[in-house]
């Protein structure tokens, strides 16, 4: 089973910076792909981007380009989201998530997901 955990949200003000990480563990040789989503109160389930664990692609929701990076860690296992220029309208909790197929933008395509972190954006 692998287990995902987040870390590094908080309050911050408009225009600020994030970075968020997600640690996985287990049998996690048999993922092909990481994820973040987030997910604000009465709303779905929203796709941020993707990298594949070779790093070699990656995919970012329109809102977020030019904003938001995806990356690797140096750290083993481990995928960071770094925010910029944040907004009142990034107010979420993030999840991390994992896929054995690919780093597709729908939820449904995600078999593990981390507890979330919450990050609020103030104006």
């Amino acid at each position: 089973q692998v287990q995902l955990v987040e870390s590094g949200g908080g309050l911050v003000q408009t225009g600020g910076s994030l970075r968020l990480s997600c640690a996985a563990s287990g049998p996690t040789g048999s993922t092909y792909a990481m994820a973040w989503f987030r997910q604000a109160p009465r709303k779905d389930r929203e796709f941020i981007a993707a990298i594949t664990w070779s790093g070699g692609f990656r995919n970012y929701e329109d809102s977020v380009k030019g904003r938001f990076t995806i990356a690797r860690g140096n750290v083993e296992n481990t995928v960071y989201l770094q925010m910029s220029g944040l907004k009142p309208e990034d107010t979420a909790v993030y999840f991390c998530g994992a896929s054995y197929s690919g780093a597709y933008s729908v939820p449904t395509s995600y078999n593990y997901w981390g507890q979330g972190t919450q990050v609020t954006v103030s104006s």
